[in-house]
C-alpha cells in the first residue's frame, strides 16, 4: 500500500513533469564539468542555473545574497527552470550540496521516486583543501589558513566564530563533508540500487569522456554521440577577499555606479569585454600555493576509517587508489 508521500509524488508527477536525474555532489569533484558536458547532449536538458538548491532545505541562506534571487523558493519556481526542456529529453539538475544535505535525499524521493541520482566522491584531504579555497572564493569562509579554519569547526558548530559575510555557515563544518557512507545511505534508504550511480573523481580526471558515457548509459541515453570534453574547474585562491567582493558587486550591477561601469565596459565590444574579464580573473585569483603536506597527512590519518568504510561499502579498493595503504 502506498504512503501519502508516494501518493503526493505520483499526483504531482502526473500533473507536472519533475526532473529525471540529479547530480548531487560533492563540490570540487567535477560536478560543474559533468553538468556542462551532459547539458550539451541533445537528449539532455539541464537549466542554465546550476545549483538550484531547492531540495536542501537545511541549507537555507543566512541572509540574501546577489545570487539568492535566482534560487527558486517554491515548487512552481523550481519547475519553471525546466520550461524549455523538450518532452523527449531527460531533464536533470546539479546541486552539489544535495549530498551533504540531510533533507535532500528524502525530499527528492518524495517528489520523484523514479529519479536517477549521481554522486561523485573525492579523496578526503584533497577535497577539503579545494573546498576551503572555494569557500574563501564565495565568501563563506574568511580564515585563509586552512589549518586554522579546520580548528574553528568546534566553535562554529556552536554558532561561534562565523564570518560576518558567511551566507551558508553550515558549509564550514568541514569534517561533515566527508561522512561519505552516511551520505550515501541517505539515498540508499529511499532509492533502489539501480537508480544510484556513485563515481570516483579520479576516474573522471583520468578519462572524463568515458565517465560521461557511463552516465549516459546509466540514464539509458545514446552514449555514441560526440562528447565535448571539459576539464574540472581548477583550484584557485582569492588574492584579496575584499577586492573580490567589490569586483563581484560591480559585475552584478548592485548599485547605480556599478551599473554605469558595466554599461561602459559593454560599449567596448565583446572582444574587449572578454579581455577585461580575463584580466580581472588574473588580478583577483592566483594559484593555491604550496600544499601543507604535514596537515594533509594529519587529515588522511584522521579520515582513514572513513575511506576503509567507503571501500567496503562500494566494494572497491579506494584505500590503495588514494594511497591510504601507506598511512599507519
Amino acid at each position: 500500500m502506498s504512503s501519502p508521500a508516494d501518493q503526493t509524488a505520483t499526483e504531482t508527477s502526473s500533473q507536472r513533469r519533475i526532473p529525471d536525474f540529479f547530480i548531487v555532489g560533492h563540490p570540487k569533484s567535477g560536478t560543474t564539468a559533468l553538468y556542462e558536458m551532459l547539458r550539451a547532449h541533445p537528449q539532455v536538458f539541464m537549466p542554465n542555473l546550476k545549483e538550484p538548491l531547492f531540495f536542501s532545505s537545511d541549507m537555507r541562506l543566512r541572509f540574501p545574497t546577489p545570487r539568492s534571487g535566482k534560487v527558486p523558493q517554491t515548487l512552481d519556481a523550481y519547475l519553471a527552470l525546466f520550461a524549455d526542456g523538450g518532452q523527449q529529453q531527460q531533464w536533470g539538475e546539479a546541486s552539489s550540496s544535495y549530498l551533504w544535505s540531510h533533507t535532500a535525499a528524502s525530499a527528492i524521493a518524495e517528489l520523484q521516486p523514479r529519479a536517477r541520482v549521481i554522486a561523485v566522491l573525492r579523496e578526503p584531504a584533497s577535497f577539503l583543501r579545494s573546498l576551503h579555497l572555494q569557500l574563501m572564493q564565495i565568501h563563506v569562509e574568511s580564515q585563509g589558513n586552512f589549518r586554522k579554519a579546520l580548528a574553528l569547526e568546534p566553535a562554529r558548530r556552536e554558532g561561534k566564530r562565523i564570518p560576518r559575510r558567511s551566507h551558508r555557515p553550515q558549509l564550514l563544518l568541514y569534517s561533515e563533508h566527508v561522512h561519505y557512507v552516511e551520505q550515501l545511505r541517505r539515498y540508499e534508504e529511499v532509492f533502489p540500487p539501480e537508480q544510484l550511480l556513485v563515481l570516483i573523481y579520479d576516474d573522471f580526471r583520468a578519462d572524463n569522456e568515458a565517465t560521461v558515457r557511463k552516465i549516459l548509459r546509466f540514464l539509458e541515453l545514446d552514449d555514441s554521440a560526440a562528447v565535448k570534453v571539459k576539464d574540472a574547474n581548477p583550484t584557485v585562491v582569492v588574492r584579496s577577499p575584499r577586492l573580490h567582493e567589490l569586483s563581484q558587486a560591480v559585475a552584478l550591477a548592485q548599485s547605480p555606479l556599478s551599473r554605469a561601469l558595466n554599461t561602459a565596459v559593454r560599449a567596448l565590444g565583446p572582444h574587449r569585454v572578454r579581455r577585461a574579464v580575463a584580466f580581472r580573473e588574473r588580478l583577483l585569483m592566483g594559484s593555491p600555493g604550496t600544499t601543507d603536506e604535514a596537515l594533509m597527512l594529519e587529515l588522511r590519518r584522521r579520515f582513514k576509517p572513513e575511506v576503509l568504510a567507503l571501500s567496503e561499502h562500494l566494494d572497491r579498493d579506494l584505500v590503495t587508489l588514494w594511497g591510504y595503504d601507506r598511512i599507519s
